[in-house]
């Protein structure tokens, strides 16, 4: 990378924390922006690494999660995905212990796909996504938090949910998608 594109062009004058809970804490900070302009920079950081997981059968389907997501106020399709400990697990761990808490599925084969931030706006929010295989099928587990619904369809099936903008949840869109273009690159 090329100076320019590494180096940080703001100021950080002033941190306040605003609120704290066991998943986020909101802060605020007094800036200088780039062009030397006071103003306020509001950041919120995840206290867990976001987990996705493609589970993928040898017919090629895959399982859906559905759940009302309190924040957006309306009803969601995704891949299986939680959050990961940090410094009390790893993201394999957390991948494995999620796709078991939400599906039931335990996988023998895990690739990691991809690393991504989710709203590098306002939040420092990591993810990373792993494609299961060689799935076994248990009971699944889910925590008292979340009301979940269950759906086994052809993978085809899902990528035709999210170019119909049924599926909008921004780690199952990437998921989704990059899981398709290696598989039709024959890495998957």
């Amino acid at each position: 990378m090329k100076e320019n594109e590494t180096k940080n062009p703001w100021t950080t004058l002033e941190r306040t924390e605003i609120y704290e809970n066991p998943w986020i804490k909101v802060t605020e900070h007094q800036v200088l922006n780039p062009a030397g302009n006071e103003g306020i920079y509001g950041l919120v950081h995840f206290k867990n690494i976001a987990i996705g997981i493609v589970p993928l059968d040898e017919d090629h389907n895959t399982w859906l999660v559905g759940q009302y997501r309190y924040a957006l106020g309306r009803y969601s399709w995704e891949i299986p995905e939680g959050g990961c400990l940090i410094g009390k697990e790893t993201k394999l761990e957390a991948a494995q212990r999620e796709l078991k808490e939400e599906t039931g599925l335990e996988a023998k084969e895990w690739t990691e796909i991809m690393e991504m931030h989710l709203s590098n706006s306002v939040t420092d929010e990591v993810g990373y996504v792993f494609v299961a295989k060689n799935l076994t099928k248990g009971i699944a587990q889910p925590e008292d938090t979340e009301e979940l619904k269950l759906k086994k369809i052809p993978f085809e099936t899902a990528l035709e949910m999210c170019m119909r903008g049924e599926i909008t949840d921004s780690l199952t869109l990437l998921a989704l998608f990059k899981t398709k273009l290696l598989m039709e690159q024959g890495v998957l």
